[in-house]
């Protein structure tokens, strides 16, 4: 399974941006879908993440009431809609997916990863 992340880009702060990640494969029947965020000189952080089977949401407390992900169930596909955006929100994102029961707050647990994405907040 191949992820495909796309969105990032340059923003001023208080600006938003949306990142998508969709599955390759359409039989692919995924137990989350969460995203990642690698700032310069720091390890990989939990941002969010979304579970397939009872449609919970998971955040980070940095960005709750920021940050929203939602899926589409048709399309195998999660979104990250990034608002009220910060410097510190600066980083290269990450999207991965597990088929399986995982604790989607530890990025050690997913099998499947996208190419990271640049998001740049600008002061």
């Amino acid at each position: 399974v191949q992820l495909q992340a796309s969105g990032g880009g340059l923003v001023q702060a208080g600006g938003s941006l949306r990142l998508s990640c969709a599955a390759s494969r359409a039989t692919f029947r995924p137990y989350a879908m969460g995203w990642f965020r690698q700032a310069p000189g720091r390890g990989r952080q939990f941002v969010a993440a979304a579970n397939w089977p009872n449609d919970f949401t998971y955040y980070e407390d940095s960005v709750k009431g920021r940050f929203t992900i939602s899926k589409d169930n048709s399309k195998n596909t999660v979104y990250l809609q990034m608002d009220s955006l910060k410097p510190e929100d600066t980083a290269v994102y990450y999207c991965a997916a597990s088929s399986y029961r995982i604790p989607v707050r530890d990025n050690n647990a997913y099998k499947y990863w996208g190419k990271g994405t640049l998001v740049t907040v600008s002061s």
